[in-house]
């Protein structure tokens, strides 16, 4: 009889915790929600976030404010999300140095898989190798041919070591069996004002931070990274076209939201992000960076995060790439 006393009292326990959380997701979200960037604003991550918000505003009736926070490669921001009170109000738009630093950083700054839920994919913008235009290859076979008679021969800039375009690159030399020298800089801005002067003959940014020197004909696009053609640069060949069958190198985009958040919280944010997504403003701001929005389940990010961080664990390895 005291066995099942007890039984009864966790069952209503379990119960009354279950109407509790539901009822808090009800009326989530109770007060303005925080949506923090690990980027400056202005950027593609920081465009996004904005565009989310505004449609999540819209449907869930409380504001949802980008709080930048630049700085350690984004570790700083994503720290201060795990370390947020996890009820839903404080969330960040993160990208793929959330499962690259993992890799890159030792020891490991944080376990995004065991620190943080993921709520839902949002994106992907595309990585694009440009060169100056003065440069005697005009595709990636003369690219390749060209880093072929001499190993390091040619360098790229990047945005920084252990950047996303700069892994990018890594794993095309690595498929193409070519090495290539890499000159890290501070941000995208820099690396591309150099490859403009012509102090280094390659660039890797995302699609948006080349799109206005590819307009100005100031940097030439020679593949773009990603498994379908760019809609802001349609008449370049994916790297996939070029000889690469299943490659694919992305920025992508998703929400997560610190561990302990309540589950009705997490699938209620979930179908709201999904609603947000098929708005013709959410699709429109997403194509002017030069993306697609990803719809999908919050397994399915998940996933993702987990398996880019055991491939950005592989390359870090085998290429030697520390951080800034």
């Amino acid at each position: 009889m005291t066995t099942l006393k007890n039984l009864l009292r966790r069952a209503c326990v379990a119960i009354g915790a279950a109407l509790c959380l539901s009822a808090f997701a009800q009326t989530y979200p109770a007060k303005p929600v925080k949506v923090v960037v690990g980027y400056a604003p202005g950027g593609a991550v920081d465009i996004v976030a904005r565009t989310l918000g505004q449609g999540l505003s819209a449907s869930l009736g409380q504001a949802f404010v980008v709080e930048n926070k630049p700085g350690a490669g984004t570790n700083i921001a994503v720290k201060s999300v795990i370390s947020a009170e996890p009820d839903g109000h404080t969330l960040m738009l993160a990208a793929n140095a959330l499962a690259a630093n993992m890799a890159l950083y030792k020891p490991m700054p944080f376990d995004a898989e065991k620190e943080l839920v993921a709520v839902s994919l949002i994106g992907r913008v595309p990585v694009v190798i440009a060169a100056n235009p003065n440069v005697p290859y005009a595709s990636v076979a003369q690219l390749i041919e060209a880093a072929k008679r001499q190993a390091n021969s040619v360098a790229f800039a990047s945005p920084g070591n252990g950047s996303t375009p700069h892994m990018a690159v890594e794993f095309f030399a690595k498929a193409a069996g070519i090495d290539l020298q890499h000159v890290p800089y501070r941000g995208g801005t820099p690396a591309i004002t150099d490859t403009i002067g012509g102090q280094v003959p390659l660039v890797a940014v995302n699609a948006l931070e080349a799109l206005p020197h590819v307009k100005s004909g100031k940097l030439k696009v020679l593949a773009v990274l990603s498994p379908a053609r760019s809609p802001i640069f349609p008449d370049v060949p994916t790297i996939a076209e070029s000889g690469f069958a299943g490659f694919e190198a992305s920025v992508w985009y998703g929400l997560v939201a610190p561990a302990a958040t309540p589950k009705g919280v997490v699938v209620k944010l979930h179908e709201h992000v999904q609603k947000a997504l098929q708005s013709p403003l959410m699709r429109e701001r997403m194509t002017a960076v030069g993306g697609e929005v990803v719809p999908g389940s919050s397994e399915m990010f998940a996933n993702l995060i987990r398996s880019e961080r055991l491939r950005y664990e592989k390359l870090v390895r085998e290429a030697n790439i520390q951080p800034d």
